[in-house]
């Protein structure tokens, strides 16, 4: 197993915020636990890919419904199997920073994703900003319990004309039906 290589930078802040008097075990724990996320995906091995998560976990996956608690678990290995019965995937892990604080911890960074479908058509590649939080388990492992993503985007400049985020833009339709339902004549 490789391990995914953490970008350190900025070393003094990291030491003048309290960063720094974690020790560095928990911080290799959780890159050695992204690893074997990794490795799962690549593997298509879905139980080992949900061996990564807490029993019960938030999933905010983007273009998916929010899914809480232990129905998070089920939902997942049920989307988790389809896109893996369909596709090869490769999954390349970008850790930014993990930040620990006793026996919680977040992580972020991207995970760029190749599917390669199994009936021969063309390859697709996705880049995921992502988000999590973890926690120790009892048994002293680390376990995510919190994942979030969105879509990312190319880098701007700060003085570029930046587009607005489509969240703010696009009106969820079905919302809209939902909460305003056509009364019955």
């Amino acid at each position: 197993m490789h391990l995914i290589k953490l970008n350190w930078c900025c070393d003094s802040i990291l030491r003048d915020t309290g960063f720094m008097s974690v020790p560095m075990n928990h911080v290799y724990e959780i890159n050695v636990a992204k690893s074997k996320f990794r490795d799962a995906y690549n593997a298509g091995n879905v139980d080992r890919l949900l061996a990564v998560f807490a029993d019960e976990f938030t999933d905010m996956s983007a273009g998916a419904p929010s899914f809480f608690g232990a129905d998070s678990k089920s939902v997942f290995r049920s989307r988790t199997t389809k896109l893996l019965e369909r596709h090869h995937a490769t999954l390349i892990v970008t850790v930014i920073a993990i930040r620990v604080f006793d026996n919680a911890a977040f992580d972020y960074g991207w995970h760029a994703l190749t599917l390669v479908p199994r009936d021969g058509s063309k390859p697709i590649t996705t880049r995921q900003r992502y988000f999590e939080t973890w926690q120790k388990n009892s048994n002293g492992e680390w376990k995510i319990d919190f994942y979030i993503d969105n879509m990312d985007v190319a880098p701007m400049m700060p003085g570029a004309d930046l587009p607005i985020p489509l969240a703010f833009c696009q009106p969820d339709t079905q919302r809209q039906e939902d909460q305003n339902p056509v009364s019955a004549a």
